[in-house]
């Protein structure tokens, strides 16, 4: 998969592969899409923080935890009868992360795996495609005390386009629950710890509104609706994001 990755970006001249803020930065300014590598759940380590580095030496910068069940690093939020979070293994990848650079991310871990994070990175940490529980009780979403954690140390939630994650009656969700969970993050920790996750490769249905990428301009004509300033949907719509990796990536 990371081979598949660096074939079809040399294929391209609008894309292109980054591992540090300032490279994202270049890219972005030469009017570029930057491409940075994450994997979602940390299986692919099999138990050895060698694989870690390797990992990073290939361009990897983010690493999902877990994704719903278990692995050797923690449990996934799928675990309802387990109340045990990082594993000792977890925790050490947690701390080489730190030492590498790389960005933490806790969307899919349990609850009592989100708060080891919290207790061991020495780095913001990012939720890269989760929700407010407060506004739809899903097991994916966080609750508000894990928000203002979050945000206490930095981190940033992107909030995600998954319909059952934005209502109880999912078949309903539109572009304006989106902004409804971007609204209640904005109102308990401030505007600079919320962005967009919108895990378009990984939903089956996308929101009302929001039925491809084309369609993301509707958030931007939608907060500017709701009265957000010129700068506050900047922050919202990527610069939250930058400033963590700023931060983490160097």
């Amino acid at each position: 998969m990371i081979d598949a990755f660096y074939s079809e970006l040399g294929k391209t001249d609008r894309a292109v592969p980054c591992t540090s803020y300032s490279e994202v930065m270049n890219a972005l300014r030469g009017g570029r899409v930057a491409a940075l590598l994450s994997i979602e759940g940390g299986e692919p380590l099999e138990g050895d923080l060698g694989v870690l580095r390797m990992l990073y030496r290939l361009g990897v910068r983010i690493l999902t935890i877990t994704h719903n069940r278990r692995n050797r690093l923690g449990n996934g939020c799928g675990e309802k009868g387990s109340k045990g979070g990082l594993s000792t293994f977890g925790v050490e990848v947690v701390r080489e992360m730190n030492r590498l650079g790389m960005l933490v991310d806790v969307s899919h871990l349990n609850e009592p795996g989100f708060w080891d994070v919290i207790e061991t990175s020495q780095d913001p940490v990012i939720a890269s495609h989760s929700n407010a529980r407060a506004l739809c009780d899903h097991v994916r979403n966080l609750t508000d005390e894990q928000i203002m954690a979050l945000a206490e140390r930095g981190g940033v939630v992107g909030v995600t386009f998954v319909r059952s994650f934005l209502r109880e009656d999912p078949e309903n969700a539109s572009v304006n629950d989106v902004l409804d969970h971007i609204d209640h993050i904005v109102e308990l920790v401030g505007v600079d710890h919320v962005g967009i996750g919108s895990d378009y490769d990984g939903i089956d249905q996308a929101p009302i509104g929001l039925e491809d990428v084309t369609k993301v301009l509707n958030i931007t004509r939608g907060l500017v609706a709701r009265g957000y300033s010129d700068g506050e949907i900047r922050k919202i719509l990527g610069e939250n994001f930058l400033r963590v990796f700023r931060r983490v990536l160097g």
